[in-house]
């Protein structure tokens, strides 16, 4: 009896194992559609961050081209990873190109709302800088 019991202990404790939670990690920089969406030729650097952010590489020898990458692991799968970049002629922006996560944003900025440090929708971050 004892034997069973040691061996249904046993059993039971190392089953658990398979069933750790691996959290979804993102990185990097979370652009939104509505603010690529109004970048537009012949805006200034100033006006670009202020639209995408701060990007995460901004090379020192290639100062006109600045990148927003992204990356973003579910689970124990692959890692995935996006660029966006966005180029200049001296203050001027000339073009842009990549790939982002437009519907991850809006997915990780609703689960980021249940833990009380973002505001509850994306206007109402504006309305309070007002």
């Amino acid at each position: 009896m004892r034997s069973s019991l040691l061996c249904l202990a046993v059993a039971l404790a190392t089953t658990g194992c398979g069933w750790i939670y691996k959290a979804p990690i993102h990185q990097g920089n979370l652009l939104d559609e509505r603010n690529v969406t109004q970048l537009q030729a012949g805006m200034t650097r100033r006006q670009v961050i202020a639209l995408l952010g701060s990007p995460v590489l901004a090379d020192p020898f290639h100062q006109s081209r600045w990148d927003y990458v992204a990356s973003r692991k579910q689970g124990g799968g692959k890692t995935e990873t996006r660029r966006f970049a966005v180029f200049f002629e001296g203050d001027a922006l000339t073009r842009w190109e990549g790939d982002y996560f437009p519907e991850q944003n809006l997915a990780l900025w609703r689960e980021m709302q249940r833990f009380g440090n973002l505001p509850k929708s994306r206007d109402e971050k504006k309305k309070k800088a007002r």
